[in-house]
């Protein structure tokens, strides 16, 4: 018993941690898309492993930035977009 609870709290950590190395990571890369995606985008994975992390995936289209992120074992995937009037996440 105590190991599935255990199990369950490690699983809401990752996800949470997923959850804001996401949001980070895309607000770096969109606040260096007058850059180039390739340097927005490097900046969105130095963010991610900052946050304990890893960048999956990131595209930048004009001034917003789309990146999925991936933490834990498994691993658990999030994706999360930022730009002028737009920041959400959801899970991939």
């Amino acid at each position: 018993m105590f190991a599935g609870v255990l199990a369950m709290g490690q699983a809401v950590v990752v996800r949470h941690r997923a959850g804001g190395g996401a949001d980070l990571a895309a607000l770096a890369a969109a606040g260096e898309w007058a850059k180039g995606e390739a340097v927005a985008c490097g900046r969105a994975g130095e963010v991610a492993r900052a946050q304990g992390v890893w960048l999956v995936g990131c595209v930048v289209r004009g001034e917003v930035a789309d990146v999925v992120v991936g933490a834990g074992v498994g691993p658990y995937e999030v994706r999360a977009r930022a730009g002028p009037g737009v920041v959400g996440r959801g899970g991939v």
